[in-house]
């Protein structure tokens, strides 16, 4: 079923017109006429004064911003549908407003609010379809974990999903499916890297989407391609990356999807990276950084700026590398995005290493040290770090993360950091 379809017929809009309208402007957006399905449903809006009508007139303009990248319109939409919701005294109504709200706030980075937003859908009690919604309330809020680096709330938050994915799977969703596998290689590939399993996730999605995705938006398929070109850079597999990552950037760029074509470009630029082509990589950060600024994207502009700062060491350029990271942290502070900067403390430390500066070479040590500490970025077993280098992880029940050799040798003694019983596997 198309994304937009769903405002249609999870409930009666109560005026025919209004309906025919809605429809109209569907038809538009599909045929990639944007400009012209957005003038149709802003006049809606304004016509309408049914709150049924107006509830998923503000849907589809919700899920429209969202694919352009216009997440601040995102947000103002979601705003006046939790009042219409709230009008209805609905809880399905309520429960999808918050949905939105939260997801607004996550593609704004602000990352507190989505989670707390996430919490009410939840703690909502509402019908069969606000039941429906919690695999996306669930997926939401894991991202949002994941964007403040707090894996283990992220992997509690996959536990959910389980939950949610034997539903979906019962009714067939299976492009929630696609949605949590493209996540959960995010987590195990930039965030924990574990990249042979980091590929192996996107890739099940690119099944799903082949098997399945025949009435789907693209942006499926362009989202799995994007997510294995990311774990096909980390194995080194740079062919591959590309060859993912053009076919990806050929949909973005076909449905005037800004995020995906941010995204895209970052990835082009660190393939050049790690083919040592810095003059190519510069200005693909150069083209992915405006895009990420104009779309309000932080976490992505923050991953721009480590970019950057990783291409002028390759050239020996220290300065012009700290002024970079500087850049770096000081995004990843207002964010909470420790991951980012426990990256820019790794790098930082180099740097002032070989300039034989040691008072700011203890500072960075000492930061560096703090971020694994609170991250927890440690296996409990044989107490050394995880995420610094591609290595094959294992998640028990508990949601704690150990290397898979190690647990291995645990045997089923369970988790020794909570003393849990580990009975059945990790998904992860």
């Amino acid at each position: 079923m198309n994304i937009f379809m769903r405002h249609l017929l999870v409930a009666e809009m109560g005026q025919d017109q209004t309906k025919q309208q809605v429809e109209k402007g569907l038809k538009l957006y599909q045929a990639n006429q944007t400009d012209k399905a957005l003038h149709v449903w802003t006049k809606v809006l304004e016509k309408t004064s049914d709150p049924g009508g107006k509830f998923r007139v503000l849907g589809c303009l919700i899920t429209a911003h969202s694919e352009m990248g216009k997440y601040k319109e995102m947000l103002k939409y979601a705003l006046a549908q939790i009042d219409t919701a709230r009008e209805m005294e609905d809880p399905d109504y309520l429960t999808e407003g918050y949905l939105n709200l939260a997801r607004s706030n996550e593609k704004l980075c602000d990352f507190q609010k989505t989670v707390s937003y996430c919490k009410t859908c939840l703690n909502m009690q509402g019908t069969t379809v606000s039941l429906q919604l919690n695999g996306q309330v669930c997926l939401s809020m894991g991202n949002a974990f994941l964007g403040v680096s707090v894996f283990q709330k992220a992997l509690e938050s996959w536990d959910v999903w389980e939950k949610a994915l034997r539903y979906a799977h019962n009714n067939d969703d299976k492009m929630l499916e696609s949605r949590v596998c493209c996540s959960l290689g995010e987590l195990l590939d930039i965030q924990l890297k574990d990249y042979e399993k980091a590929l192996f996730f996107p890739c099940k999605a690119a099944e799903l989407v082949n098997d399945y995705g025949k009435g789907w938006s693209l942006k499926y398929r362009a989202m799995s391609q994007y997510h294995m070109s990311v774990a096909y850079r980390k194995l080194d597999r740079l062919p591959d990356a590309m060859e993912c990552c053009e076919e990806s950037m050929k949909i973005a760029l076909q449905h005037g999807d800004r995020p995906l074509q941010a995204l895209c470009l970052l990835n082009f630029a660190d393939i050049h990276r790690c083919r040592n082509d810095v003059d190519k990589a510069l200005p693909r950060y150069e083209s992915s950084m405006c895009i990420m600024t104009e779309i309000g994207n932080r976490l992505g502009q923050t991953q721009v700026y480590l970019g950057v700062g990783k291409c002028w060491l390759q050239n020996k350029e220290l300065d012009k590398a700290l002024d970079a990271l500087q850049r770096a942290q000081e995004l990843s502070e207002a964010l909470g995005t420790k991951l980012c900067s426990l990256k820019v403390h790794c790098l930082s430390e180099g740097i002032y290493r070989s300039k034989e500066r040691q008072e700011e070479l203890r500072e960075q040590v000492v930061k560096f040290l703090q971020c694994v500490e609170e991250l927890e970025l440690y296996c409990g077993m044989c107490g050394e770090s995880i995420g610094e280098k591609n290595q094959q992880l294992q998640a028990l029940p508990c949601s704690h993360i150990f290397h898979l050799q190690c647990l291995q040798n645990n045997g089923s003694r369970g988790c020794p950091k909570c003393r849990r019983s580990s009975m059945k596997p990790g998904f992860v």
